[in-house]
């Protein structure tokens, strides 16, 4: 399940057996689209449906899903057609994740094998793989500025790659196996976020409340002055 973020209030649902659906939860009754299977192979037999990642392209209507039958698909609720416009397949294994690229015009996917490309979703084909990887990908996510990707996975490592020249940036141990994961918007890691003024003027009132108030004594109990007193003669010539 997705939502998507130009329109919060449209989400898309997918999964075993469960085609594409986007719903409004302004109107929850029914999905404003469904999607349908596509046609029967060259055997005459059904294609099955799993649908295991899928995210909605900004400024558009379209939604790109990946399956765990290797396709990369694309659908347009815009136009009277139910079924993908556009359909890729990619690796031997299942797919597991995507991401959109910076631009909205590719995408990239991940696999159970740990194979992870860049496709092209005008062309329909792919553009480039990324290396490194040596376990199932569970969760990809692209800057949204920078040609830059984050990957997770079962093999416990967090690779950061470059869309450009294809390099591994970066390389972090974990200790645990991730699922997901999603980048932060702050970027200088090493500034501290300077404190709001409003917060700072609330401490200083607090501070001359407290400096404005009397010290009060501390008053000592009978029971101790008893004892101190008869202690004060036992101890005397």
């Amino acid at each position: 399940m997705r939502q998507d973020l130009a329109r919060p209030h449209r989400l898309a649902t997918g999964g075993k057996e469960n085609a594409l659906k986007i719903w409004d939860l302004q109107r929850p009754e029914e999905p404003v689209f469904r999607a349908k299977n596509v046609r029967n192979d060259w055997l005459d037999l059904r294609v099955p449906v799993w649908d295991r990642d899928l995210q909605f392209l900004p400024a558009s209507d379209k939604v790109v899903t990946c399956t765990a039958h290797r396709q990369v698909r694309l659908y347009d609720p815009s136009t009277p057609q139910r079924r993908p416009v556009l359909e890729v397949t990619f690796g031997e294994s299942p797919l597991t994740a995507l991401s959109l690229a910076p631009g909205a015009i590719s995408v990239v996917v991940g696999s159970a094998r740990g194979e992870v490309a860049v496709i092209d979703l005008r062309q329909g084909r792919v553009l480039k793989c990324l290396k490194g990887f040596a376990g199932s990908v569970r969760g990809l996510q692209c800057h949204p500025s920078l040609p830059l990707v984050a990957s997770c996975g079962l093999d416990r490592f967090l690779r950061v790659h470059d869309l450009g020249d294809k390099r591994l940036r970066h390389k972090v141990y974990l200790k645990s196996r991730p699922n997901c994961l999603l980048l932060s918007a702050h970027q200088d890691w090493e500034e501290a976020p300077a404190a709001p003024a409003k917060v700072k003027e609330e401490e200083e009132a607090d501070d001359a409340l407290w400096d404005s108030m009397d010290t009060v004594p501390t008053l000592q109990p009978e029971g101790g002055r008893a004892k101190r007193a008869k202690k004060r003669k036992s101890s005397g010539p």
